[in-house]
């Protein structure tokens, strides 16, 4: 076997990229989480997750993978036996169905194709059909990771308003936040679920919840058991965030590096960067000949893009090829997709020449496999990024 040499291409959704200077920030000793020291990262941390999620509302943080956060969003806003409305939009939104089923509550899931966000007028007239006010939630997934979609949330939060519906709004922003603009305040969110690995440029572990003042105010009265997601052990007197447990010290010295690194930049910029660099892939996918998962140009994530492989061509195995011969990571087509699609990952630490490297890989890999293609992809995205 061919030894790897190089740094190897990273392109999943997530974990990301890290940039050195985060990686450098994790490379210290650890110190006492009591101490003033840390109490001062930490509140540091505190005060830009707000401004990452464009709240004046607090952010909690968990050890724990965005699922975690998932399950700290339900538990502490729902009780058993509540009914919540999803939008099938991919694979992640069926696993936080799967997720609400389990801890008891009651799941009215639109369905969807994959192809496509969730459907404002669907959400629209569901809710006004519930005269009763039955329904507790809706639980949104604003970029879907498995398929590369999309979902207006602005527009879903005023669809839940003409219905004049008291249902919370949950929203998962775990491949989104810091890469695509998300405005916990301005969309009146009242739950926000984050996670550390992908646009914050961090190791898995850390999941976040922004938590709306609605919300903070129904978890005084929901039901479902909980314990170590509680928000009331996190946030004692309803505004001041803390740590029941023991929180992992060395990945918050990576997030206040991660946060100043994005604040640097600015966001606005960040996320034109990321719009950028996909529109790079999208060109270069079209130049191909090849089909990307979300239809709507609208909808197209700037994060990650799903791309399907014409029928009878296995993107397993062209991610094999990609791996093994040019040491390039894709993401893997998920449940329904699975081998009918694979992922590239355009988030976080990125520039011009990392994507136009990982697209030359691509090109590479469907002529080894003799996916049928045109050439001239990764020249049309350099034509897109020099203009």
């Amino acid at each position: 076997m061919t030894a790897p040499r190089g740094r190897q291409f990273l392109h999943t959704p997530g974990p990301t990229n890290m940039p050195d200077r985060v990686l450098r920030a994790m490379d210290r000793p650890a110190m006492d989480h009591r101490g003033p020291e840390f109490q001062r990262i930490a509140n540091a941390c505190f005060e830009g997750l707000t401004r990452i999620f464009k709240t004046e509302h607090p952010v909690l943080v968990y050890p724990s993978a965005g699922h975690g956060a998932w399950e700290a969003a339900l538990a502490n806003s729902c009780s058993p036996g509540d009914r919540v409305l999803m939008a099938e939009t991919g694979a992640f939104s069926t696993w936080w169905k799967d997720m609400a089923e389990a801890l008891g509550l009651i799941v009215d899931y639109l369905p969807g194709d994959w192809r496509a966000g969730a459907d404002p007028a669907a959400i629209e007239a569901r809710l006004t059909e519930d005269k009763a006010h039955a329904i507790r939630a809706v639980a949104i997934v604003h970029n879907e990771t498995s398929t590369g979609v999309l979902s207006p949330v602005a527009e879903i939060r005023r669809a839940i308003d003409r219905a004049r519906h008291p249902a919370l709004f949950l929203v998962d922003t775990i491949s989104s936040l810091a890469s695509i603009d998300f405005r916990m305040d301005e969309w009146q969110v009242d739950v926000a679920v984050g996670g550390s690995q992908k646009g914050l440029m961090l190791p898995p572990g850390l999941g976040f919840n922004g938590v709306g003042a609605k919300a903070l105010s129904a978890s005084q009265s929901a039901r479902c058991r909980r314990s170590y997601w509680d928000w009331r052990a996190m946030l004692p007197d309803g505004k001041t965030v803390t740590f029941p447990c023991t929180p992992p010290v060395n990945l918050f010295f990576g997030l206040k590096d991660a946060i100043d690194m994005l604040l640097e930049e600015g966001l606005d910029q960040v996320f034109e960067r990321h719009r950028r660099l996909a529109e790079a892939v999208r060109r270069a996918v079209a130049a191909w000949g090849l089909e990307l998962v979300a239809r709507n140009p609208e909808q197209q994530s700037n994060s990650v893009s799903a791309i399907l492989l014409p029928d009878g061509h296995d993107a397993e195995a062209l991610r094999k090829t990609c791996l093994e011969r040019f040491n390039l990571v894709l993401g893997s087509g998920l449940l329904r997709l699975r081998g009918r699609a694979f992922r590239i990952g355009h988030l976080g630490d990125l520039n011009e020449l990392m994507i136009l490297g990982t697209l030359s890989g691509v090109e590479m890999g469907l002529r080894a496999n003799a996916v049928p293609h045109r050439p001239g992809g990764v020249q049309a995205a350099i034509d897109y990024l020099a203009s």
